[in-house]
Parts: C-alpha cells; structure tokens; sequence
C-alpha cells in the first residue's frame, strides 16, 4: 500500500495525554498500562492554517468547537495508538483544507417549462370547471 503523506500541524502545538482505557489483548497487563492516546489540537490558536481553513474546520466540527480531541484506543501499543490518532488528525485537517466546489446555478430544461405549463393549464380548466355560468 502507498504510504499517505500526513498534513500535521508543529509537534509544540499538539497535547498528548495517555490514559488507561485502551482495548486489545493485554492479560493480567491490561488495567497496569497507559496506553490510550487523547490528542488535542487548538487550531484556533495556531499560526499553522489559514482563518478560512480555520473557519471550514469550526463548521465541520459543529460550529463552536475551537479545537480538535481525538482518543485513539484501539490498540494496547502506545506507538500505535499514537500513529493512530495523528492519521486521523491528519484526515480531519486534509478534508478541511479542500475548498469545497462552488455550486453552478442551472436553468430549468425547455420540457420541464412545458410540463409545468401544461399542468398549470389542467389546473386551470379544474377550477374553471367549479365556477357556476350564469346564463340570461
């Protein structure tokens, strides 16, 4: 498989915190190890995106969040769960970094015109139908 090229902001601006809570095979081992990975990103506070990245990664994340956590626990490793999280950091940041397509305005097709014309006729004779024609 091709190895991606991770999109990650300077070490410094990362927090890294390890936890207790990671899953996987681990025996009597298991409740002793921090290994869980909760990675924080203050991206409203680096210097490394853009305001408008900035502003389209607030909106991803719901509109009032102004920093990214991620926990990686999948793994009893320490190294992967901490790989883990920066691929996933890395993901969020690489779809917030594509400008998203403009909408093109479309018009409405000459037979779309003619159908809805045509049922606004029908229409028409219906309630023309209804009305009472008053004959001297």
């Amino acid at each position: 498989m091709a190895e991606q090229k991770l999109v990650l902001p300077p070490e410094e601006e990362l927090e890294e915190v390890f936890v207790r809570t990671a899953s996987g095979p681990g025996g009597q081992n298991v409740n002793k190890t921090s290994t869980a990975v909760r990675l924080v990103y203050r991206f409203m506070e680096s210097d490394f995106l853009s305001d408008t990245v900035k502003e389209r990664l607030r909106n991803m994340l719901g509109g009032d969040k102004d920093f990214i956590s991620i926990l990686a626990r999948e793994s009893r490793s320490l190294s992967v769960n901490r790989e883990s999280a920066r691929v996933r950091l890395s993901n969020l940041l690489k779809a917030a970094l594509k400008e998203p397509k403009k909408r093109k305005a479309t018009k409405p097709t000459r037979a779309s015109k003619e159908r809805r014309l045509a049922q606004k006729a029908r229409r028409s004779e219906i309630k023309a139908g209804r009305r009472a024609t008053f004959n001297d």
